[in-house]
This record gives C-alpha cells, structure tokens and sequence, in this order.
C-alpha cells in the first residue's frame, strides 16, 4: 500500500508548521474544506484525526457549530484516511453519509475516521464503510457518522 498523502503527511509534517502546511495543501486540492480551516493532527493507515476551532464562521443561529461544518469535517477526516489507507492501484469516493447528532458541538472539535474492515485491490468496486466520532474539549461524542466510500480500481488508461 502506497499513498502519496500518506507519503506527504509524514515528510511535511517534520517540519515547523507542518501540521497547518499539510492542511493548506489538502485545501487547495479540494478548495471547499478550507471553509471549515481544518488542521490535520494525525493521519495513518485506518486513522485519521482532523480538528477545527469554535469560530463564528462555522456556527449556526443558536452559536453552535453548524451541521454543515460537522458533515465536512466527518467527509475531509473519511476521505484522506481512506485515501491514505488503500491500495494504490484503488480510487475512492463518498457514495453515502449517514449522521448522528448527539449534543450541541461547542469548542474545539476533533473528528476521528476510523475502519475495521480490510480495503482489499480487487478487479471490482465495493462499499468501505469508515466510522467517524466528533468530540469536543471534555472527550464527549457531539456528533457520528459513517461515511460509505465506493471504492473501485484506477483506470487503466
């Protein structure tokens, strides 16, 4: 399994301000995350953890992170993880989301992507499920969701 995120993580985030470069060059790829200013904090075969900053450009009208804002952390933490986690000769994409909202999310909020199941290189496409949990400053679930990725081989042209 080789990953080229995966590959960029681990060289850049070496280095001062790693973290927030590895993030910056994710948002240029998909520039729509960037409205969440996400900061990588770890990133590894089966794991990846993103975090975001209680701001008011994410909030709702009651002051509280938004339910967009949550979807987008849950999709960017699913994606690179499984980005970083299948086969190189694999592609992905979301193919469904399904959530949960458990608390009001205030505060620093970290979403956790998580899988159990094998991400095999096979001539056909599959489901991936990838679990994500939110939490906020006091280690509490606001927020779940499991992400549905389809996961197919590269084109070969």
């Amino acid at each position: 399994m080789s990953s080229s995120v995966l590959a960029l993580y681990r060289r850049i985030t070496r280095w001062p301000c790693g973290h927030w470069l590895f993030s910056r060059a994710v948002c240029l790829k998909a520039p729509y995350f960037a409205t969440i200013a996400p900061r990588f904090v770890e990133l590894a075969p089966g794991r990846c953890v993103v975090r975001i900053r209680d701001r008011r450009r994410v909030h709702n009208h009651i002051g509280t992170v938004h339910a967009i804002a949550l979807c987008n952390m849950a999709e960017l933490s699913a994606g690179v993880m499984t980005d970083a986690t299948i086969p190189a000769d694999m592609r992905w994409i979301p193919k469904g989301m399904e959530v949960r909202y458990l608390k009001k999310a205030v505060g620093m909020l970290h979403a956790t992507a998580v899988t159990t199941a094998p991400a095999p290189s096979i001539a056909t496409g599959y489901e991936w499920p990838v679990a994500v949990r939110v939490t906020d400053g006091a280690g509490e679930a606001v927020f779940e969701a499991e992400v549905r990725m389809w996961v197919s081989p590269r084109s070969r042209g």
